[in-house]
């Protein structure tokens, strides 16, 4: 075997150990994110509604539908259309269940009117 073959072969080697713990590295910075979102997901989907104000609050800032979702028009032809865009929320199924909670404490328990939260 030639020196030169196994020098290459070597830093071939070791250029793939490199990348691998690169990759490790990444994926560990990653993990680490995941976590941070599922603890916030936890802890919004632990908010208890307690008070009708406190469920009044959540209703009003938190929209029943996308607000970017909108249809650009001009002279009813349509030039372009934005879709929805909160699915890309990370916690839009969490902000939404909390919406629920409230207007369901509002509905059932206080036994207001919540047409217009609607």
């Amino acid at each position: 075997m030639d020196v030169t073959e196994y020098t290459v072969k070597d830093l071939f080697i070791s250029s793939v150990i490199l990348r691998q713990r690169i990759i490790s590295r990444r994926i560990r910075k990653i993990s680490k994110n995941l976590n941070l979102l599922n603890n916030m997901r936890q802890w919004i989907d632990k908010i208890e509604i307690q008070n009708n104000a406190r469920a009044h609050r959540i209703c009003q800032l938190i929209p029943a539908q996308c607000p970017f979702a909108r249809t650009i028009k001009l002279c009813d032809r349509t030039l372009f259309t934005i879709p929805p865009l909160c699915k890309l929320n990370p916690f839009y199924n969490e902000f939404v269940a909390l919406r629920f909670r409230a207007l369901s404490y509002l509905a059932d328990d206080c036994g207001e009117d919540i047409s217009c939260y609607c």
